[in-house]
């Protein structure tokens, strides 16, 4: 994952990327002999909130990589993904996932877990703070002072010195991560399902705004490699049910189906994982930011790939809840969301215009930056 420029906290996501029924629940795993049958009622409200809560990141994380996009500053960069990553993202994800598969039967779950749960600590309050701080920004009061800080660590003296660390934040980012650590020590406690889908949103939106493919065809080979990924880990082994029954992390997002039964206390989960989420996601970002490129003041296509993700979720579910089994959910993401844009082009006439849509990687529009400002200082 790390060739592809992932955050770290997406690096296992694919290890929940099916949808998993409560026949499949570890919860009931566990306790087989007092099993919980859902509503209806209960089963409509798990399910229309796991759309609802991955309908959110795509659509903010969206339009937050067009601001991405065009941002000044090294740190707020996106990553880019090219054709070369694309191609070798599935291999990498199985590599992790069977890793994560054999960490599991060899050493004990529960220190496993112990171990993840510090490390999505910290990921967890980062992503979460990175998220919050433009909200808080707009509803800080304007006559509390915004102080400035830097956190500067180098390394050598004089000419030979190298900054390590050059973190640059304000009283507002100070607020966002002292609330974000509030809700990482409720996690590593508690193991809430709130506190668990809080990090998982967070992570899901800032994939989906700091991860960029640089154009169609790219997109079109990452979610064709992770359709047949998804497809052979869920139908051809019980590798990747097995690792997101395991697998105590945010790296899913979760709905109790026994709510109205039991409130807050619920335990029989409906989950999806946070791959189906982010890979379609960063692909309809990539369509986002197509539209904005054509001037055109119309979001068409962007629009016309979030109906079709709505659908091919929709439908998972339906097949899901028809044949009671664990689904790979970008079986059903990937042709919706690559076919319906495909065919507005081709109504609209933009095909090969789509395909030959171009986005610079964060270093040379660095580099384009660099040589304009030279150009200018010497005229």
């Amino acid at each position: 994952m790390s060739e592809v420029g992932q955050p770290p906290a997406l690096a296992p996501e694919e290890a929940a990327a099916a949808v998993v029924p409560d026949a499949l629940n570890a919860t009931d795993v566990l306790n087989a002999t007092a099993k919980f049958v859902a509503t209806p009622e209960g089963t409509a409200l798990a399910y229309g909130s796991l759309v609802l809560m991955a309908l959110v990141p795509i659509f903010f994380g969206a339009l937050r990589s067009v601001a991405c996009s065009k941002s000044k500053n090294a740190s707020d960069m996106p990553e880019t993904i090219t054709s070369r990553d694309a191609a070798r993202f599935p291999i990498i994800a199985s590599c992790t996932l069977f890793g994560l598969y054999l960490f599991f039967k060899v050493f004990s779950q529960e220190y496993i877990n112990l171990l993840l749960s510090v490390y999505f600590f910290a990921l967890g309050v980062l992503a979460l703070s990175h998220t919050l701080s433009p909200l808080l920004s707009r509803v800080f009061p304007a006559s509390l002072p915004i102080k400035q800080y830097q956190l500067l660590f180098t390394q050598g003296t004089g000419e030979a010195k190298e900054e390590i660390i050059n973190y640059e934040f304000d009283t507002n980012n100070l607020v966002c991560l002292v609330g974000s650590s509030v809700v990482g020590v409720w996690y590593v406690l508690k193991k809430h399902w709130i506190a668990n889908n809080l990090f998982g949103l967070a992570f899901a939106l800032n994939g989906v705004e700091l991860l960029h493919l640089n154009n169609v065809s790219t997109g079109c080979i990452l979610l064709g490699g992770l359709f047949v990924y998804d497809v052979f880990w869920v139908f051809g082994t019980n590798v990747m049910v097995t690792v997101a029954r395991s697998f105590e992390a945010p790296i899913k997002l979760v709905f109790p189906q026994d709510l109205l039964e039991k409130g807050l206390s619920a335990n029989n989960f409906a989950m999806l994982g946070l791959g189906d989420i982010v890979i379609p996601g960063i692909f309809i970002a990539l369509l986002l930011r197509f539209d904005v490129s054509l001037k055109k003041n119309s979001r068409t296509y962007f629009y016309s790939s979030f109906l079709a993700y709505i659908f091919g979720l929709g439908l998972t579910i339906f097949v899901m809840h028809t044949f009671k089994h664990a689904q790979p959910a970008l079986l059903y993401l990937v042709p919706a969301c690559v076919g319906f844009p495909v065919v507005v082009a081709l109504i609209k006439g933009e095909v090969m215009e789509m395909f030959r849509y171009e986005e610079a990687s964060a270093d040379e529009a660095l580099a384009k930056d660099d040589s304009s400002e030279s150009v200018k200082k010497d005229q």
